[in-house]
Order: structure tokens, then sequence, then C-alpha cells
């Protein structure tokens, strides 16, 4: 691999189509699903979407920037934006604030916004945001203080309003603060080639900056990026996520790799790239499972794209799916086309 040339900002760019129009005010998508916690049990996750800029990195395997603005939103559109996602989604006991970038970049999330967002999220019993490696530093500690005084905060201003307290309030205890790092690969030759502008050091440092100010933290692991062959697919995904749960991971989500955001599909037709076989993310939670060291999620988002038979397609992503609720290896569906 080491004759495939790295590919630059500008080709990205240059391969992008337009992005979607969305409003600094509104977040552009908010939702509750389920997900496992590490005792066990099955919780409801609030999911928020937020738009704001866009992430400076130009990642080669990213299409997050599609519903992204090309200017900072403006002080107080990001608590807006929660406001409004909150008031239509049901109750949740853990939250993630997902802004399409990092949510530390304060050209994407306002640092004068970082108390009154605190201060909304700080009845769930998780705060999940996502970041960039690089930018693990001062803001993610102040933010995790502002979660603290914001449940502070809560019980007085509950009492003052006659409101009862409910089950997904946390009363003076603050959230677990817990930040999603986008790992990628541990591969030698194709992380350097992703653009991310990060080492598997990098990595490192921000594990374990997290773990020493009791901030949790989720990796991000691609499945099968550019420049990696079927075969080999699943074994990297593997290593990947035990590097991530040897730098103080609690969970990894690993996401099968997507074309549609321009050059990944001037790579597809150049043919160094193709999506993962949906056999292939089976045997990668299979044996994440197995690991038996942590959560080990599969991202099911569009996976019907992986789908080659139309028999067992939707049987087998449901399998899938109880597998990431459970964390237990369930028996292969049967299908003529094995």
């Amino acid at each position: 691999m080491s004759d495939i040339p790295s590919i630059s900002d500008q080709a990205i760019l240059g391969a992008r189509g337009p992005k979607n129009r969305v409003d600094p005010n509104l977040p552009y998508a908010w939702l509750v699903e389920p997900e496992p916690t590490a005792s066990g049990n099955v919780e409801d996750v609030a999911t928020v979407f937020l738009t704001n800029r866009e992430c400076p990195y130009r990642c080669l395997f990213c299409d997050l920037w599609k519903n992204t603005t090309d200017e900072r939103v403006v002080a107080g559109a990001i608590p807006r934006q929660i406001d409004y996602a909150l008031a239509r989604l049901p109750p949740a006991r853990h939250i993630k604030l997902y802004n399409s970038g990092n949510f530390f970049d304060r050209q994407a999330i306002p640092y004068e916004d970082y108390s009154d967002i605190a201060h909304r999220v700080a009845r769930f019993h998780t705060v999940i945001v996502e970041n960039h490696p690089a930018l693990c530093g001062a803001g993610c500690l102040e933010f995790r203080d502002l979660l603290k005084a914001g449940a502070k905060r809560q019980i007085p201003e509950r009492e003052e309003r006659g409101m009862p307290y409910s089950s997904d309030v946390r009363g003076e205890q603050a959230p677990q603060l817990e930040i999603a790092m986008g790992l990628e690969t541990v591969h030698p030759d194709v992380l350097p080639r992703l653009n991310k502008r990060m080492t598997l050091n990098d990595f490192t440092r921000a594990g374990e900056f997290l773990s020493q100010n009791d901030i949790a933290a989720r990796a991000f692991v691609l499945l099968k990026p550019p420049f990696m062959v079927e075969d080999e697919c699943v074994d990297w995904a593997l290593r990947s996520v035990e590097f991530a749960f040897d730098c103080g991971v609690r969970i990894c989500c690993v996401i099968p790799t997507r074309s549609g955001n321009g050059i990944l599909d001037r790579l597809a037709a150049e043919g160094d790239f193709a999506p993962p076989r949906l056999a292939s993310l089976e045997a990668m939670l299979e044996r994440g499972i197995a690991l038996a060291r942590g959560r080990v999620l599969v991202d099911l988002w569009d996976i019907e794209r992986l789908f080659q038979c139309p028999h067992c397609g939707l049987r087998r992503a449901e399998r899938l799916r109880h597998m990431n609720l459970s964390q237990r290896i369930l028996p292969p569906i049967d299908c003529d086309c094995a």
C-alpha cells in the first residue's frame, strides 16, 4: 500500500456535491433509540443532531458535512436547537449531542453557550458529545464542571416550579460526560491516508487524558475503510476495537464505510474502495462481543445498502439489532444464499 498517494483537502472538497439546506436555529434531526448500558440494561438515548459550522478536518470518509453551515452559528443558536429537540422527544435517560464534527471546536459550538447547554442537559444520566482526539483538553474539563454546576441548579429550580423529580432526573449528582472519538482504524498504511490528521499516539493521549479526569470515552471504528480488501477488514476492525479498549474506551461503535460523499465514489470507480459485505459486519459484531472487554455495537443506519439477498437481509439486520442490545451472539440466519 505504500505506493498509494495521499488525497488532499482540495481533492476531497472538489469531489463533493452540494450541501443540504439547513436552518442554523434548528437541529437537522433528532431521535430516541435504545442502547445497552455497562450494567447490562437497555435504556433509551436521545440524540440531537446539531446544526453548526462544518468540521475543519477533511476526513476522506466523512459525509457529515452535508448538514453543516459554512459559518459559525450565532451565540444562543445551539441552546435553542436543544430546546426545540427536547420539546419533541420522549423522555430518555441519556443524551447525545452530535454536531457533525467536534463539540469543543469553538468555531462550531460557541464557547459562550457552554453553560446554557450544560444546564439544559444536566438532568440526564449521561451526556455524550463527539470530538477529535486533538481537541480533547481544557474545554472538556470546563464542560464537565459546568454539567456538575447545572445538576446542582436543578433542585431549587424544580422546587420553585413545584415540579417533582422523575426517575430521569439526577438531583445533585452530575451526569457522566462521555466523549466519542473517531479512531477509524489502526492499520498503519490506511490511517494516514484518511486525512484525519491523527496518529495512534494522539488517540492514546486523548484516552489517557479523559480517563484521568473522570470522563468516559467511546470510539468509532470503520469497517473496511478505503484501500482495504474484504478479506482483511474484519481482522483490522477487531484490532482497532482492541486498541480502543486498551486506551480506556468503554464502548466501540463499528461503522460500515459507505459511499456517497463524493471522493469515496471516485475511489470506488478507481477500484480503491467498496463497502463491506453484510457477512463481514456480522462477523465483526460476533468477534467484538466475544472479546468481552466492553460494549461493541455495529451501526445499522442505512443497512439496506449491504443487502444482497431479498430473502434474508431484513432478518439478518434484525439479528444484528438484537445482538447490539443484548451483547450476546445469536444463532445465524439460515438462507439458501449462504
